[in-house]
């Protein structure tokens, strides 16, 4: 059964899900690209790994939307007791009060390589965003380190964001405000770069994987992509259409959600 959207599905974003949904896209990335890259190029899956530790790992899979900082309750109140010597004790706490402990977390971010086969050269990255790449901490900075080296390469970037909360990555001058967004950078136009912004109502984009000048480059199909992820894990009896999504929505956006699931029978 294939999403109910139109676009991009906005229940895939809630961070239960999203782990899944980012590695079966790579996934899909890879297995649709390398029969039109090969022999020259392959799509090679690579993997990013770094430990959070802290605040940090307490906070993954919360939602920025709902993150807050503790906030301690008043006590419960107690009874002073008269010891032997006069001297007055307060009685202990009946009841604990719940903390969290900053265990050490490795995180492990998988990403796309289109290498030349026969050099092993890098020619494309593919990145898909997590939400650690979009928050304040390590996630963002050992990201952000990344991408300054391809960019500052003859490596070509491609650079999908699928999730409404966190940061945006920097980009140079205004940029008008997106639900999500596609970067398509070509090391031999950089510093300029192909910008593709949409909507929760609209369409997915299709693009062209840059390669080297002289080579068919391949269409990617994102929304194709999307659909073939939602069929695969069964996401249509997984997902509880009747409540809101994660992050939630402005209240334009609310509204026409609602109504086109209730077109469809599913509120």
């Amino acid at each position: 059964m294939p999403s109910p959207f139109p676009g991009m599905n906005p229940y895939l974003e809630h961070p239960e899900l999203w782990p899944e949904v980012h590695h079966l896209l790579i996934g899909l990335l890879a297995e649709t690209l390398n029969p039109q890259l090969l022999p020259t190029y392959r799509a090679a899956i690579e993997k990013r790994v770094y430990e959070l530790s802290g605040e940090e790992a307490v906070l993954i899979g919360i939602p920025d939307v709902t993150v807050e900082r503790f906030r301690p309750t008043t006590p419960t109140k107690v009874t002073a007791t008269e010891t032997t010597n006069g001297i007055a004790v307060a009685s202990p706490l009946l009841s604990p009060v719940t903390v969290m402990l900053p265990m050490p977390l490795e995180m492990r971010e998988g990403y796309l390589e289109i290498r030349e086969v026969a050099t092993q050269a890098v020619i494309t990255v593919i990145e898909l965003l997590s939400p650690t790449n979009k928050r304040p901490g390590k996630g963002w900075e050992t990201y952000q380190a990344k991408r300054q080296a391809v960019l500052a390469s003859k490596t070509h970037l491609v650079e999908i964001d699928l999730l409404r909360g966190g940061m945006i990555m920097p980009l140079s001058g205004l940029v008008p405000p997106s639900d999500y967004r596609i970067l398509v950078s070509r090391s031999s136009q950089r510093p300029r770069a192909d910008l593709y912004l949409f909507n929760l109502e609209d369409a997915v984009p299709t693009f062209a994987l840059p390669l080297v000048a002289e080579a068919n480059q391949p269409s990617i199909d994102l929304y194709s992509l999307l659909n073939q992820a939602y069929d695969r894990a069964g996401y249509a009896v997984a997902i509880n259409y009747t409540i809101d999504p994660v992050p939630p929505l402005a209240a334009e956006k609310s509204v026409w959600l609602d109504s086109l699931l209730c077109r469809q029978g599913l509120r």
